[in-house]
């Protein structure tokens, strides 16, 4: 009669689950670094998992669904909004290598660009966001291996004919990269128009909720996506379970939430361009506000996030406006639930060419609350201007 195992040996071997699983709306939350195989020959089998940090059920479930969104020919998490533009950058760019830059991208990718990437011997020089497409393929040198691009730009909301730059480079045997958080992977795709690496901060509408945070990159073929995978192996990236479970969870709800902030945020921006303290609204779904008609033909819907140009005034104006407000809050980020505000001036200094506007530039994310309450709290703290101008 064989030994029974003792106590400290069955407890280690015990609670694992007996046959298939109860099939749930949701994948099951699997956790674990150690992923165990059925024989020694398998070990190395890198056709499956065989390590817990490249994603198991959760995380393959999620970007399962993001493949779907994207139109990609697979995409890959990463543990931030800027991870995601920062590995999909160096999962395509060496020493050597020369990026093109809209002088409208999101500071901390800025920040990366002109630190990591220099330091690495890769050259970052910035183009105007408005450039045409033709001009900025003049400014390519036969180093220029990755155009970047973000639209709209972060701030000012500039549009870029996405679609006509990624067919002349594609010509030149030049790669893109866009930023298309604003879009949410919804209202734009950037792969079907010709963009070869699409980077969306999760953090922001497919997460909702201003909790968690999460990037991805969708790639156009699989050359790609090999690149993508080589740079999250070499750079250690990893995403959570759990984390990945709640960002299927938003992506569930993001078509319904985004009409919603689409429609909040052109309400709200309509009533603004009529008030007399703002000098323009940079809302580019809005008629008549600058680049509407590259969004009316490349774009299928809006987010909530928009700037409102001030007419002249103090800082302490700009302040006191912000101040005033009760039902947005101040602070950076954007995409959740509740609404913010944040004024811009501060960071057009890091840009080639600062923007020039009639004022100060305010930026709001119009969230899901009433629009007509956000305009009540707008209508009231607009008064501050008046009396600190």
């Amino acid at each position: 009669m064989s030994r029974r195992p003792r106590d400290s040996t069955r407890l280690i071997r015990a609670g694992h689950p007996r046959g298939p699983l109860a099939r749930t709306v949701g994948p099951p939350i699997q956790k674990g670094s150690t992923v165990l195989v059925n024989a020694a020959a398998a070990l190395y089998d890198e056709r499956r998992p065989t390590y817990g940090r490249g994603g198991l059920a959760t995380q393959h479930a999620l970007m399962s669904a993001l493949v779907e969104l994207e139109g990609a020919s697979a995409v890959r998490l990463f543990p931030s909004g800027l991870a995601a533009m920062t590995g999909a950058m160096l999962a395509v760019l060496e020493a050597g290598d020369e990026v093109l830059v809209t002088d409208a991208v999101y500071k901390p990718t800025r920040r990366f660009c002109n630190r990591a990437l220099r330091r690495f011997g890769i050259a970052v020089r910035y183009y105007p966001p408005r450039t045409k497409p033709n001009d900025l393929m003049a400014m390519a040198s036969p180093a220029t291996r990755l155009i970047v691009l973000e639209s709209p730009g972060s701030l000012t909301f500039e549009m870029q004919d996405a679609p006509a730059i990624a067919e002349l480079a594609r010509a030149r045997g030049i790669l893109t990269l866009m930023d298309n958080t604003w879009a949410a992977g919804l209202f734009f795709k950037p792969l079907e128009r010709g963009i070869d690496l699409s980077v969306q901060a999760l953090t922001k509408y497919v997460g909702g909720h201003s909790d968690v945070f999460m990037g991805s990159a969708a790639a156009r073929d699989d050359r790609l996506a090999e690149a993508l995978d080589h740079a999250i192996w070499d750079f250690g990236w990893a995403v959570s379970p759990e984390d990945a479970y709640q960002m299927l969870r938003g992506l569930r709800t993001l078509p319904t939430r985004m009409a919603r902030h689409e429609a909040s945020g052109l309400a709200v921006a309509a009533w603004l361009a009529g008030r007399s303290q703002v000098a323009q609204v940079l809302h580019p779904a809005l008629p008549g506000a600058p680049d509407h008609e590259v969004w009316r033909r490349d774009f299928t819907g809006a987010a909530g996030l928009f700037g409102v140009v001030l007419k002249p005034c103090h800082t302490r104006a700009v302040h006191a406006f912000l101040d005033g407000l009760r039902l947005f809050g101040l602070g950076f980020s954007w995409g959740g639930f509740e609404s913010l505000a944040l004024d811009c001036d501060p960071q057009f200094g890091v840009r080639v060419q600062r923007p020039r506007f009639a004022g100060p530039v305010v930026r709001l994310n119009v969230g899901l609350e009433d629009p007509d309450d956000l305009i009540a709290d707008l209508e009231r703290s607009l008064k501050f201007l008046s009396d600190e101008s």
